[in-house]
C-alpha cells in the first residue's frame, strides 16, 4: 500500500507561482512512477505530468509545457510540481498518483493505470 498526501495548494494571482508537494508513505517509492493530474469543475480529470524513478519526465504539452516542472526526491519520498506563470484556467483540484514503473509514454496519460491517489489539493488562480 502507498498513501499519498498532497500539500501546497492555495489562491494565487494570474502570473504567480505555486509549488505542490506529494509525500508518499511506504518503502517502495522508487518502484513507482509518480504523476500529477488535475480536475476543474465539471471537467474530466486530466493528466498534467509524470516522473519516473530515474527522473525522466512526461508532460501534457498542450496545457502546461514550459510552465510546470515535475521533480522528485527519492530520499524524502516526495514528488513536487512547480507551477509558474499560472493562468485562471489552471484552477483545479490537483491530485498526486502513483503507477508501477513498467508504464511509460502515453500510458501515463491514462487515469486507469494508476494504482494509488491522493486526496487532492485545491489551486485557484484569480485573474
Amino acid at each position: 500500500q502507498v498513501q499519498l498526501v498532497e500539500s501546497g495548494g492555495g489562491l494565487v494571482q494570474a502570473g504567480g507561482s505555486l509549488r505542490l508537494s506529494c509525500a508518499a508513505s511506504g518503502r517502495t517509492f522508487t518502484s513507482y512512477t509518480m504523476g500529477w493530474f488535475r480536475q476543474a469543475p465539471a471537467k474530466e480529470r486530466e493528466f498534467v505530468a509524470a516522473i519516473s524513478s530515474s527522473s525522466g519526465s512526461t508532460y501534457n504539452e498542450g496545457s502546461v509545457k514550459g510552465r510546470f516542472t515535475i521533480s522528485r526526491d527519492n530520499a524524502k519520498n516526495t514528488v513536487y510540481l512547480q507551477m509558474n506563470s499560472l493562468k485562471p484556467e489552471d484552477t483545479a483540484v490537483y491530485y498526486c498518483a502513483a503507477v508501477q514503473s513498467r508504464y511509460s509514454g502515453s500510458w501515463l496519460y491514462r487515469r486507469s493505470v494508476y494504482d494509488y491517489w491522493g486526496q487532492g489539493t485545491q489551486v485557484t488562480v484569480s485573474s
